[in-house]
């Protein structure tokens, strides 16, 4: 690290390579407890729901893959690729059985290293674990991409959205794009709301108190008439949110 730090300081390396080695190598001291989806946040569906019901939650969550749980919340019967489902949109659909479709759950133990789980990852081909504590209950899951976002940061994709240095962007009608990082008292300023700054700043911290919860993509609650829409978040903070005005509020200047 400190070769790294001397070349990167003499111009050898630029920001992003140097950022990238350092992380490569500092990864060596985290567990796959350190970078997991926790428990509660994560997406599953269950074994016994219709094809209809398991296509809407995969809809709704734009997941790729999915754990699929048995009779409780620690019993995961296989892991689920969405792809899977697109064929039988054009055949019987009561035929459908789920374990017909399913790849095998494979199980990390949180306490594993992040190295070793990238090395398991690109030898046996699987992009998702089972994260287990060591009671072998569920702890979360780890996919390959959190692993890479240790090393390269944040991936992402063409469904997250795209941001820009405002705060406040209009869409159209009653909606607008809101930064989770807009203060609260600029979100009053621009809207003419009075939603209270005493115990956040940020327009996330609010949103995050409301819910109870981090939330995921596309899940939503409604403050004083606003109707908030969480589209970017990890499962560290919220990143972007799309309001909908009250339809007695008038456009923010």
């Amino acid at each position: 690290l400190e070769i790294l730090d001397d070349a990167h300081k003499q111009k050898l390396l630029d920001d992003e390579m140097f950022s990238i080695m350092e992380n490569a190598l500092k990864i060596r001291g985290k567990t796959v407890g350190d970078i997991m989806v926790p428990r509660r946040q994560m997406v599953t569906l269950k074994a016994d729901s219709s094809l209809e019901t398991l296509l809407t939650a995969i809809i709704e969550s734009e997941h790729s893959r999915f754990p699929v749980l048995g009779e409780t919340p620690d019993h995961i019967v296989g892991i689920l690729l969405a792809k899977k489902l697109l064929p039988l949109l054009l055949k019987d659909k009561e035929s459908f059985n789920i374990h017909d479709h399913l790849h095998n759950a494979n199980v990390v133990p949180e306490t594993k290293r992040i190295s070793e789980l990238l090395r398991d990852f690109r030898q046996n081909r699987y992009h998702m674990g089972i994260v287990v504590d060591e009671y072998g209950n569920v702890a979360g899951l780890v996919t390959i991409e959190d692993v890479l976002e240790e090393i390269v940061g944040n991936i992402e994709d063409e469904t997250d959205t795209e941001e820009d240095e405002r705060f406040i962007r209009p869409l159209s009608g009653q909606d607008y794009l809101v930064k989770a990082l807009t203060p609260i008292e600029d979100f009053n300023a621009a809207f003419g709301s009075t939603l209270s700054d005493a115990e956040f700043d940020t327009m996330g911290g609010l949103i995050m108190h409301a819910f109870g919860h981090l939330p995921r993509r596309n899940e939503s609650t409604t403050i004083q008439g606003f109707n908030f829409r969480v589209l970017n978040a990890d499962k560290r903070q919220i990143h972007m949110l799309r309001v909908t005005l009250p339809t007695n509020n008038t456009d923010a200047e």
